[in-house]
């Protein structure tokens, strides 16, 4: 028993002293690197110093700035319980009764088809009495139109 103790610890031995002895080996093999390449080294370091800060630099100064504006703007709401249709400003613009309909559709949200199918006329007569109502209401676009003809009573909310 005590033969084969022995022997471990001459094998531990060994390899505890080859272990340092390789150790040695690759620290002066490093130091020997280090002194042959010193300037790669060098070079190199600061290559990667100057990357990573111009990385860091660039995220800096191209990140967007997000600026948030307050726009305020008074909106007017005539909440009555009854609708009054305004007759006078429907007759002052020269609206008919027909474009009146179709400036309350246009107003539910309908697409010019659905307006078509809903009131049983061609898609072209449509197209037609809505740009007569942007002519007479002096507008461009459907949102105008609706806004202006909610503002002076013409048609509902």
């Amino acid at each position: 028993m005590s033969l084969q103790v022995k022997n471990y610890k001459q094998i531990i031995l060994y390899g505890i002293s080859f272990a340092f002895l390789l150790a040695l080996l690759k620290w002066l093999e490093i130091r020997y690197v280090v002194f042959q390449n010193s300037f790669e080294i060098y070079a190199g370091a600061i290559a990667l110093i100057f990357t990573v800060l111009g990385i860091w630099l660039a995220l800096k100064l191209a990140k967007p700035t997000i600026q948030t504006k307050i726009i305020e703007k008074e909106v007017f709401i005539n909440r009555v319980d009854e609708f009054i249709f305004n007759q006078a400003a429907a007759d002052n613009l020269g609206l008919s009764a027909r474009e009146i309909e179709v400036l309350q559709l246009m107003a539910n949200g309908l697409s010019n088809q659905e307006i078509a199918d809903k009131l049983f006329i061609s898609l072209n007569t449509i197209k037609t009495h809505i740009s007569r109502i942007f002519e007479k209401m002096d507008v461009k676009r459907r949102t105008q139109a609706i806004e202006l003809a909610k503002n002076l009573s013409i048609i509902s909310y």
